[in-house]
């Protein structure tokens, strides 16, 4: 039996305040790994913000200076890949021995991506996922990613991947990631309805995985004074209740969901359920009929300028 012991950190950051944050992600971590968690993942966006009901004065056809200013302050707040918040992150890794998964506000020039970093437990930086397609109103403030950060990384704990929130509803993307092995499948969230608990049981059983998922608990007041969300600003109202859980591949709960507050739920894995659960259903493998469907998959970063040197065009293009 190969078993890991993997947490989901439920909990909320300091929204728009990147240090405070880290050090409370450096804390959080310390905590799994004290319990002896080898993989800790935290939720969509937790630095330096998922912005519940923030409008970024915009309507059709306007925009207001408050939101551009909003939205500058966001921007101001979000992290560099690469750059000093990821050498801190991957520290928080290599000392605490663990695999960290992480939801950031990653910043590109003027556009902001949701992206989720991974680091190794010995404190290296492994890479990124952007998330593909923003869902309804994220799209007003975060880009869109492309097929050059879809990786499934493997790992001494299992192969390990990441899908963020409604991306989970993709069937194409869950595909191309049960395509690559994937057997700790991360999915930090924003959705904490009822209804994504059985997502996430429906993800495990169809690709015959471990699904990880990680949602704030956050308050208004944990925001800003001056923030101001459609949801409410009574300090007490809840704009995030969490949800957050673990589940084995053939869809039964390890732990969780908790809806009551701040948390880490922590399961140890049986990484050969895996392959137990791939006897009767392998969606990329057996169960597949490739005669019939078949997925194509472009991975080339998709950058909006492509500069050559003048001796690559000529060669390219002729004189």
């Amino acid at each position: 039996m190969t078993s890991i012991r993997a947490a989901v950190v439920q909990a909320s950051p300091y929204p728009f305040q990147r240090e405070w944050t880290l050090e409370k992600v450096d804390e959080l971590t310390r905590e799994a790994a004290s319990d002896g968690s080898q993989l800790v993942i935290f939720p969509e966006a937790f630095l330096s913000a998922y912005p519940w009901g923030a409008s970024f004065g915009a309507t059709v056809g306007q925009r207001t200076a408050e939101g551009r200013e909003e939205f500058r302050l966001y921007w101001d707040s979000a992290v560099d890949v690469p750059g000093p918040t990821v050498n801190l992150l991957a520290e928080i890794a290599g000392e605490n021995n663990v695999y960290l998964v992480i939801g950031v506000i990653e910043r590109d020039q003027g556009t902001l991506y949701c992206t989720v970093l991974f680091f190794a437990s010995d404190g290296s930086y492994l890479g990124k996922h952007r998330k593909l397609m923003p869902t309804a109103s994220e799209r007003l403030v975060w880009g869109f990613g492309d097929g050059s950060t879809l990786p499934v990384f493997d790992t001494p704990l299992g192969k390990i991947g990441a899908v963020i929130c409604w991306e989970n509803y993709m069937p194409l993307l869950r595909m191309a990631m049960y395509s690559k092995g994937i057997q700790l499948y991360c999915a930090p969230t924003a959705d904490s309805r009822d209804t994504w608990l059985s997502s996430m049981q429906h993800v495990a059983l169809e690709g015959r995985c471990f699904v990880l998922t990680a949602c704030q608990y956050i308050r208004r007041e944990d925001f800003p004074d001056d923030f101001d969300s459609s949801f409410g600003n009574e300090p007490e109202t809840v704009l995030s209740r969490g949800g957050s859980c673990i589940i084995d591949p053939l869809g039964q709960v390890l732990a969780g969901p908790n809806y009551e507050g701040s948390c880490i739920l922590t399961a140890d894995l049986d990484l050969d359920e895996v392959v137990r659960g791939k006897y009767d259903f392998d969606v990329s493998g057996h169960y597949a009929r490739p005669d019939v469907f078949r997925l194509s998959v472009n991975e080339s970063p998709a950058p909006s300028v492509v500069t050559h040197r003048n001796d690559d065009f000529e060669s390219t293009f002729g004189n």
